[in-house]
C-alpha cells in the first residue's frame, strides 16, 4: 500500500488522498488558512491508484 498525500500549496498542511476523495473539495485544515484542496488537484497516477485500490484505504 502506497501512502498518498498532497501538500497544500499555501500553507503546507498534509491531507491524505482519502480525505480529499471523501471530500472532493474541501478547506484546507490548516490553521488560519483558507485555501481550497481538491480531489483532482492529487498527481493523476495517485489519483488512479487510489480509486483502483480504495478498499484498502479505508480507515
Amino acid at each position: 500500500m502506497q501512502i498518498i498525500t498532497h501538500a497544500c500549496t499555501k500553507c503546507g498542511t498534509i491531507v491524505s488522498a482519502n480525505e480529499l476523495e471523501s471530500n472532493r473539495v474541501m478547506k484546507c485544515p490548516g490553521l488560519g488558512c483558507q485555501n481550497v484542496l481538491r480531489f483532482d488537484e492529487l498527481h493523476a497516477d495517485d489519483r488512479e491508484h487510489f480509486l483502483e485500490n480504495r478498499d484498502r484505504y479505508d480507515i
